[in-house]
């Protein structure tokens, strides 16, 4: 193998090897199921006997939910109606976090993040990052407006923390519950900082930095970092919610109402594509080994300069015998160098 092809491949290799290890806690998600942190049916009360539960609570009896302000539109109204029927004062503590009451919060209790908390484009970024911030400090279970509770959510109080898994992977922010310090919620809100980012399009900015590809990235590498252990009052294991237990289910614990009220025009052509993947990983292929081709013409182009008396010389590597070459005996060919009186060698 001539050298130049050689050095395109291992400039593609390691391009690729960049790649990879760029999206690699992606590529992890699409096959960890959580499944050895699940939340069994078997190990919870039958429907109607939560309270019969001997189990500690170590969860407190707190509902979190946000919306921009204390009319929640009549849409979600059964939905939040649901779940103060089945979870009532005294027992019971209700947070509505508004617009105003959260940004309140984060400058009295985290002013560090205050910035960061009003320079997001987003409204659903700071009721992303809100939900996180008042189970970190308060504990509770924090439920999404489109969720309604179909059961007593006493049984979920006795682990430290727990999430719902979501498909095609990694877990969702739309239920999640915690003891307060959970060691998992320290760590994303520690973590919004550094995720931060725009990403052009506004759905993949809200997921990345602050939605449920976020929690589910912190997830994986909480996980892979061996935090998550230990189901005491003090552990820092996460169990997960799945759709049996979640939804759609007699026995599950809660119920989906019509959501999505922060979706934009991307949207649409993302779940297009989802639709289409087949298409779409073909026209992949296709514009990766166009650029491929594309990369060696530019190679070829740039780099290398075929001599007219030899093999493919580098452009740099004739320059440098250029400049160890006296000017006097140059000629002014291209490529062709010797000395003016070659009797004298």
């Amino acid at each position: 193998m001539r050298r130049p092809v050689l050095i395109f491949l291992i400039f593609n290799l390691a391009l690729i090897v960049f790649l990879v290890h760029s999206v690699w806690t992606l590529l992890e998600l699409l096959v960890v199921s959580g499944a050895k942190d699940a939340i069994d049916k078997e190990e919870l009360p039958p429907m109607g006997a939560e309270n019969e539960d001997s189990r500690t609570r170590l969860i407190p009896r707190i509902i979190h939910q946000t919306y921009i302000n204390s009319s929640i539109p009549e849409i979600w109204q059964d939905a939040q109606a649901s779940c103060l029927e089945l979870h009532k004062k005294p027992e019971w503590e209700y947070k509505l976090w508004t617009d105003q009451s959260a940004l309140e919060f984060i400058a009295s209790e985290y002013p560090e993040f205050l910035e960061t908390f009003q320079s997001y484009p987003f409204p659903i970024q700071r009721a992303d990052a809100i939900r996180y911030f008042v189970l970190d400090y308060y504990g509770g279970i924090y439920i999404d407006l489109d969720d309604g509770c179909n059961r007593s959510l006493e049984p979920l109080l006795s682990y430290p923390a727990f999430v719902r898994k979501t498909v095609p992977t990694g877990v969702s922010n739309d239920v999640m519950g915690a003891v307060p310090r959970h060691p998992f919620f320290q760590r994303v809100t520690h973590e919004l900082k550094r995720y931060d980012r725009s990403w052009v399009m506004p759905y993949i900015t809200v997921m990345a930095s602050t939605g449920p590809l976020f929690l589910s990235i912190i997830w994986r590498h909480y996980d892979d970092d061996g935090f998550n252990i230990g189901d005491g009052p003090r552990g820092g294991r996460i169990r997960i919610l799945f759709p049996e237990e979640y939804n759609n289910y007699p026995w599950s614990f809660f119920t989906h109402h019509v959501g999505n009220s922060w979706h934009s025009y991307d949207v649409q052509f993302i779940f297009w594509m989802s639709r289409h993947w087949v298409l779409m990983t073909v026209i992949g292929f296709l514009v990766g080994g166009s650029l491929l081709l594309l990369g060696w013409y530019s190679y070829q182009a740039y780099f290398l300069e075929k001599k007219p008396e030899g093999p493919i010389i580098p452009k740099w590597k004739e320059q440098s015998i250029r400049q160890r070459i006296p000017f006097w005996a140059r000629r002014t060919r291209s490529g062709e160098f010797e000395l003016v009186n070659r009797h004298e060698t």
